[in-house]
């Protein structure tokens, strides 16, 4: 089963498929399936024209997988990946040359 355990809106500097992307949609990602566990830490850019405009772009998606084993979900690995979650995909941002606005937060968090 799939579940988003975090998510976050943030101000974002990139560009893909020639449309710039100033906002980022951050995501840790759990996919538990018969007895097995996988972290990913996900960032999806999008174009965020103004206030209102949060319709996400499936063209500008990044992932990382972060823990693959035998087990279950755990809220203190949760915890830990969503603290290193900046660390976790700057890497892979820095090699499309975007830019995640950790400091600039568009909405609340959400934890599922």
């Amino acid at each position: 089963m799939v579940t988003n355990v975090y998510e976050r809106h943030f101000e974002a500097d990139a560009e893909f498929s020639g449309v710039k992307r100033r906002g980022a949609l951050v995501m840790l990602i759990s996919d538990s399936e018969a007895g097995s566990i996988t972290y990913k830490a996900a960032v999806t850019f999008f174009a965020h024209e103004n206030d209102e405009d949060f319709a996400v772009s499936y063209d500008a998606y990044l992932e990382k997988e972060l823990f693959s084993a035998k087990g279950r979900r755990s809220k203190k690995k949760e915890a830990a990946f969503i603290e290193n979650l900046a660390g976790a995909l700057d890497g892979i941002c820095a090699a499309h040359n975007a830019v995640i606005k950790w400091d600039r937060p568009l909405r609340e968090e959400r934890r599922g």
